[in-house]
């Protein structure tokens, strides 16, 4: 006894659905995850110590996104990612502002309390990197997103050319200071 056609391509007809099936929920699943934001990835120390003792991070494309990750990060209270294998003498740290001790003064602000001047910095923070034990940059940043390098005089001679923004503010507020009153 022979069985009809439509028996025999029975299983093959239910395979054929079920594939069918299984890429229709693969495509969906597949659009679903790729409409919501990626897992955030915790940026490298190493990448980001080397991009900041660069003569000038946001001009290499690689440096940016990971350099912008940790500002954010830090800002949203985590540490300073760690570089297993910096050598002996080199490191990144953190540290926060306090105007008017630990921020530049052509950052400064000062501004009258009751009987008494506040000081606020631009900078919420500073990134200090060391290359053999000596402070190679800093770089001071802020939640918005705006940083600026201040390099080493060392920095300086080995780089030749760097990110002169820390430079040429400095200089700005230099100039843009009360002439010293004359002694005479």
């Amino acid at each position: 006894m022979t069985e009809s056609p439509s028996k025999i391509n029975a299983p093959a007809r239910a395979c054929k659905a079920t594939a069918t099936v299984r890429a229709a929920g693969f495509a969906a699943l597949s659009a679903l995850m790729s409409m919501s934001a990626p897992p955030a990835a915790a940026a490298d120390g190493c990448t980001v110590m080397l991009c900041l003792a660069a003569p000038n991070w946001r001009g290499i494309q690689e440096c940016v996104p990971p350099v912008r990750q940790v500002m954010h990060d830090l800002s949203r209270g985590k540490p300073f990612p760690k570089c297993e294998m910096t050598g002996a003498g080199n490191s990144a740290r953190h540290a926060w502002s306090a105007a008017p001790d630990f921020c530049p003064p052509q950052y400064t602000r000062e501004f009258e309390l009751e009987g008494s001047k506040g000081y606020t910095c631009d900078y919420v923070g500073a990134i200090t990197v060391k290359i053999e034990g000596a402070t190679f940059s800093r770089t001071w940043w802020n939640g918005s997103g705006d940083a600026v390098t201040q390099f080493s005089p060392a920095a300086k001679a080995r780089l030749g050319t760097w990110d002169r923004r820390f430079d040429d503010d400095y200089a700005a507020w230099r100039a843009a200071l009360p002439a010293p009153a004359d002694p005479n």
